[in-house]
């Protein structure tokens, strides 16, 4: 692997973990705007592709108005990433910590890097030991971070049990199709045309009026800005942008890193204490993404034409 390949795939790395850094840190904010605020998962949800929506637009409009083009051969593609991937990731996420907690609702999602490694597997690529290692410690290290799974779960019709299990699918598929668009285009093209694909999505479900009669506050409104920018616009661009340098499963593994973040969030902003079992987690998923970045050099070597 060349030096400016490993610069590449570096400066990847560090992408995806900022985005992860963003997902983690604000999941604190938006436990307490559902939690305290009283607001709807999917109003927040709404809101926040909306906004970030908006400042993309309003800025590849005054700056690079040519990356809005798009081939017709791939607005179809774009239609089922922006509704089967962007819409449905959050949508399934959300419905998953509603009906069977957080913890499981984390659990099941990341799920997903095992996921991408199989299907990489059924089309002839074999993954690394390294690889392999990585998928596995990443699972077992974020179920041990998110112990203590609510009790309730288990009182959970079993069309809960299949949308909390399609949420891992539904973000394995969005990885993918991402990293197939990001190769063509760049990361802010595919964000701007994805999150108003899924923003109209959503708004049908909760129609802008409605959010307008519930008449929420100057500071909320505040609240919803920061999720907007910081839990949506720039994780989403980081993490395409470190997507577009990497395998799509060393990109999944390293993502797991979010619930890490949340966890080591809450203890600092909330004081909520951390077990040992968590502590052990942390380090398993942090060995996972180093594992990660040997996983899989040929991958990314044959991508640097593309990228």
């Amino acid at each position: 692997m060349s030096a400016e390949e490993r610069a590449r795939r570096a400066l990847g790395r560090w992408l995806v973990f900022s985005a992860t850094l963003c997902w983690g840190t604000t999941a604190t904010l938006a436990r307490s705007v559902f939690r305290d605020g009283g607001v709807p998962a999917q109003t927040v949800v709404e809101l926040r592709l909306v906004i970030a929506g908006s400042l993309l637009l309003a800025w590849m409009l005054a700056r690079n108005r040519g990356a809005l083009r798009i081939e017709r051969a791939d607005r179809g593609a774009l239609l089922v990433l922006g509704l089967f991937g962007v819409a449905a990731v959050q949508g399934t996420y959300y419905y998953s910590i509603a009906k069977l907690g957080v913890g499981l609702a984390i659990l099941l999602q990341y799920v997903a890097p095992s996921l991408i490694v199989l299907w990489e597997m059924a089309r002839g690529q074999r993954p690394s030991p390294a690889m392999v290692a990585a998928v596995l410690l990443a699972l077992g290290g974020t179920a041990l971070l998110v112990s203590g799974v609510d009790r309730s779960s288990v009182h959970a019709s079993a069309f809960d049990w299949v949308v909390g299990a399609s949420s891992s699918v539904i973000f394995a598929f969005y990885v993918l199709a991402s990293k197939r668009l990001v190769a063509r285009y760049a990361p802010e093209t595919v964000l701007v045309y994805t999150f108003a694909i899924a923003a109209v999505f959503w708004a049908c479900v909760t129609p802008p009026w409605r959010i307008v009669a519930a008449r929420y506050s100057a500071s909320m409104w505040v609240q919803f800005a920061v999720l907007g920018v910081f839990s949506t616009l720039v994780p989403f661009r980081c993490f395409y942008a470190g997507l577009k340098r990497l395998p799509a499963a060393e990109a999944g593994v390293i993502a797991t890193a979010e619930p890490v973040v949340a966890i080591l969030a809450a203890f600092v902003f909330l004081g909520e204490g951390l077990k040992p079992a968590q502590m052990l987690g942390a380090a398993m998923v942090i060995v996972a993404a180093v594992l990660a970045s040997r996983g899989h050099p040929e991958t990314a070597e044959a991508g640097v034409e593309r990228g």
